[in-house]
């Protein structure tokens, strides 16, 4: 029976907080098996063990502050000693980059036998947690690798999570409407076969919660001013705090910690990002307005947000606050289009798809960004500058039951309209379905919000940042309208164009409307235009 004791961290290193307990009472321990995370002033760095034999008792849990000496944990088993090798010198944090769907995480237990311990990996950029919708498996299941165990919803759709190898589920630790977080233990598998044993145990795949590695676009809030090279020492920030700075869109290593040695406190984040707001001229964040006790007047149901509805609101508040919107309001004569779309749709129909004005809409609006660039730009307020996309990939709003998704459409520019009809379709069946990816809903620079399927006369669309325009759809509806001199019925289409006045004049903004109103009134007009 030994205690195992932090050792000494590095040079004027005393302290460091858990991050995350890598083993379990009742483990068994292999020499140089990671067994902590811990976060200090310099890295995230894991604490390997010199010891091998069985875990009897952890002394310390996650936010737990350990320090130089203090036990960790007790073994008992051959070899186990006191003596405890101090880990390489810490590094900087290492990159993580982002991807589309989880990669399984697991600690896998010594080759022979023994469980493996499936954690809940990195599941994307600035994404640290997200809803069990379902449990694919049960207790007793025999599952191959790369094997869904749950499906997972995040703010940009449902990925599945794989198991990391072939097993029997032994248990499940999760169950539905759960929010799991990244790191937590979500199965529990029997391995159906040993395996050969590795130099050296393998690590645990799941980073902990941490700054996303792949930058966010630049904005206000995470670039650098022109000419200024940025800081790439370390940042004195507790995960906790990095996650509150990526909710409000701050770059966590601009701000000026107040704690000591230059420690960052969620305080010192939102002191920050106020500042930022008033020196952009949106003035300071509305705080939120306490509520009376309604259940005094009826019965009451409290629901929390969903992991989308959570986002949406978040971005939404952040857009409306930081983009001085303008909407522009025009509308269509879309009476001879109808016509042609009945005429050629059967064509479409033979591809597998159904010709929507939607489909129309995007390959108008493909050759409205073309002419007019601005509208599929994204602005750099700290270095000045507007940076100008030259690829068009166009996001399509999608009414889910989780909530409103926008799922992208790349190169519409390049593509025909049955093949933009195709693709529109299969992509709005996966949205609805959950099975959208997180690269599905990223890279867009416009968006379509078409409504016309609901109803309604007119809205105002909120521009979906980094974007800095958004056109709106509503339905079209029959009018009668003066044509030569003659009463007419027509079928005219309202559109509205929500666009960033920092970006966008109001007679661009015009113009751009007025233009995909003629290429939706004459589909010859935009052969002409070339």
């Amino acid at each position: 029976m030994a205690d195992f004791k932090l050792p000494d961290l590095g040079e004027n290193i005393e302290s460091g907080e858990v991050i995350n307990v890598l083993v379990s009472e009742g483990d068994s321990l292999s020499e140089d098996q990671p067994v902590v995370e811990l976060e200090t002033d310099k890295a995230v760095i894991e604490v390997p063990s010199s010891v091998s034999g069985t875990v009897t008792k952890i002394m310390i849990s996650k936010g737990d502050q350990a320090k130089v000496g203090q036990v960790l944990l007790v073994v008992d088993g051959d070899g186990a000693s006191s003596t405890v090798a101090a880990p390489a010198e810490p590094e900087p944090e290492p990159e993580v980059v982002a991807a589309p769907a989880p990669e399984p995480a697991a600690v896998e237990a010594p080759a022979g036998s023994g469980p493996v311990e499936v954690m809940l990996p990195e599941l994307g950029e600035a994404i640290d947690a997200g809803d069990v919708v379902s449990i694919l498996v049960s207790p007793g299941d025999t599952v191959e690798a790369e094997q869904g165990l749950v499906e997972l919803e995040i703010d940009k759709g449902v990925v599945e999570m794989p198991s990391p190898s072939a097993g029997v589920v032994k248990a499940i630790h999760v169950k539905e409407g759960d929010r799991a977080v990244i790191g937590q233990l979500i199965v529990t598998l029997e391995a159906v076969a040993p395996k050969a044993a590795p130099a050296t145990t393998p690590e645990v795949v799941a980073p902990p919660p941490a700054a996303p590695a792949v930058p966010p676009p630049p904005s206000a809030a995470t670039s650098p001013p022109a000419g200024h090279r940025p800081d790439t020492r370390p940042v004195p920030a507790a995960p906790s705090v990095r996650r509150v700075a990526r909710e409000i869109g701050v770059d966590v290593a601009a701000v000026q910690g107040t704690g000591p040695g230059g420690r960052i406190s969620e305080a010192d984040v939102k002191a920050h990002s106020k500042k930022l707001h008033e020196s952009r001229g949106a003035g300071p964040a509305v705080a939120s307005v306490p509520l009376p006790d309604f259940s005094k007047w009826g019965d009451i149901e409290n629901v929390p947000f969903s992991n989308v509805r959570q986002i949406t609101a978040q971005r939404m508040g952040a857009a409306w606050s930081t983009i001085p919107h303008v909407t522009q309001f025009d509308q269509s004569d879309v009476t001879d289009l109808e016509v042609w779309r009945k005429e050629f749709g059967k064509q479409v129909e033979k591809a597998g798809a159904k010709l929507t004005p939607t489909a129309i809409i995007l390959k108008v609006a493909a050759a409205a960004l073309r002419k007019f660039p601005q509208f599929s730009a994204s602005i750099d307020v700290a270095r000045e500058q507007i940076i100008y996309k030259k690829y068009c990939h166009i996001g399509v709003a999608v009414d889910t039951k989780r909530g409103l998704l926008v799922p992208v459409i790349r190169d519409v520019d390049t593509k025909s309209i049955t093949q933009i009809s195709v693709e529109l379709g299969e992509m709005a069946e996966k949205t609805r379905t959950g099975k959208v990816s997180v690269d599905d809903m990223q890279g867009g620079c416009f968006t379509i919000s078409n409504l016309g399927g609901i109803g309604g006369t007119a809205f105002t669309p909120i521009v979906n940042a980094p974007e800095v325009a958004i056109l709106g759809v509503a339905r079209g509806s029959a009018r009668p309208v003066y044509v030569d001199g003659q009463l007419q019925p027509r079928t005219i289409m309202p559109l509205s164009l929500s666009y960033d006045h920092r970006v966008i004049d109001g007679a661009d903004g015009a113009r751009f409307l007025r233009y995909i109103c003629q290429g939706l009134e004459n589909p010859f007009f935009l052969a002409f235009e070339g």
